[in-house]
């Protein structure tokens, strides 16, 4: 018996030099399945964002084309259930959001006099509750979306920019992209005025090609993304606009290109920055950018698979870098890295949503 329990072990636990050179999809399954039955203690500081977690987990489910590992009228009961609805009409003139928490404990906060009072609800956790529910094949149409649409117009600011909950918040790129990846999958788009959301977009390509968070500051990997990829679902770029770069853009294309495949460093992987280390999530972040803009083809795959490779844990999942254990985030973006690279067996990305190609089925007629 111990002879066979050894065995088990270092068939489980391989060492640097053992490391299969392959997607190990089995093992990625069962990494996701522990996520999905039981928050992890490390991530029990993270609870009020459980609703994002749930994102990567059945989102990333639904890559690996295994969506039937999961209880889908559960999903949509729980994700339900953290939608803030107002007591009347009139409280969607009162500034606050009426969208979706990020978990039950973020439902209700205390005030001064210890009682309960309900707590903004946040356009991240919306977002991500409306991906898990359009993932699951819940008829959006059948939510309230007219609090949600309404009372998030609320959050635009007069510059274009967006707040994430209705008081005390920063405004910059990741909540634009959340209102308007809000208003694709609604389908309407009375939510926000795309207009202003451009300029102040526009106004965040900095110097050298990328964007920043906020116009004036550095070009990052994620910014970027939030960027281009609002663009894209907004109708103001079009498909495979490399393509077409004698066409007018309303952003400079071949400066954004060269700028994204500068961060594809010497290992393969891709860094988010000049001058700092490659990361697993950034081959979504700006490797996604590439495939919106029609520049995949000038993608290193074969180094970027090896970098992603030795990222990827023997336990299941991908870490940050090598050496490191496995998280939520960086699996979902090696799986996302891994579809964008045509890993068979796994379901297309719609890079510009953050879900699969499945998903989208019927979103892509209102560009």
């Amino acid at each position: 018996m111990s002879s066979t329990m050894g065995a088990e072990e270092d068939d489980f636990l391989w060492d640097s030099d053992s490391e299969p050179q392959f997607f190990d999809k089995d093992r990625h399954l069962r990494f996701l399945e522990m996520m999905y039955d039981l928050l992890p203690s490390d991530y029990q500081t993270h609870e009020i964002n459980r609703l994002t977690l749930a994102y990567f987990t059945i989102i990333g489910f639904d890559i690996l084309g295994s969506l039937d590992r999961i209880d889908k009228d559960a999903v949509i009961k729980w994700v339900l259930s953290l939608q803030a609805h107002p007591k009347n009409k009139d409280d969607l003139n009162n500034g606050q959001f009426y969208g979706f928490h990020g978990s039950r404990s973020s439902q209700f906060q205390s005030n001064v006099e210890g009682a309960l009072v309900p707590n903004g609800s946040h356009l991240a956790s919306t977002y991500c509750a409306l991906a898990i529910l359009k993932t699951v094949g819940y008829d959006l149409s059948l939510i309230d979306f007219t609090s949600i649409l309404k009372s998030m117009k609320n959050l635009q600011q007069l510059d274009g920019s967006f707040m994430p909950i209705h008081y005390g918040a920063e405004t910059d790129l990741r909540f634009v992209f959340c209102a308007v990846a809000i208003c694709f999958l609604l389908g309407n788009w009375s939510g926000l005025d795309r207009e202003k959301a451009k300029d102040y977009i526009i106004k965040c390509q900095s110097y050298d090609g990328g964007f920043g968070l906020i116009p004036g500051s550095e070009s990052h990997g994620g910014a970027t993304y939030c960027a281009v990829a609002s663009l894209r679902l907004m109708g103001y770029i079009a498909d495979d606009p490399l393509s077409k770069v004698m066409s007018p853009c309303i952003i400079d294309v071949p400066m954004l290109v060269d700028w994204c495949l500068q961060r594809q460093a010497e290992d393969g992987g891709f860094q988010g920055r000049p001058n700092k280390l490659t990361d697993t999530c950034y081959a979504f972040w700006v490797g996604g950018v590439l495939k919106i803009l029609g520049a995949e083809k000038f993608i290193d795959e074969g180094g970027l698979r090896g970098f992603l490779l030795t990222c990827q844990s023997q336990y299941g999942g991908f870490s940050k870098s090598s050496g490191q254990f496995p998280d939520l985030y960086h699996s979902f973006y090696g799986f996302c890295a891994f579809s964008l690279l045509d890993e068979p067996g796994l379901n297309p990305v719609s890079v510009e949503v953050g879900v699969t190609e499945i998903a989208t089925v019927g979103l892509y007629l209102q560009l």
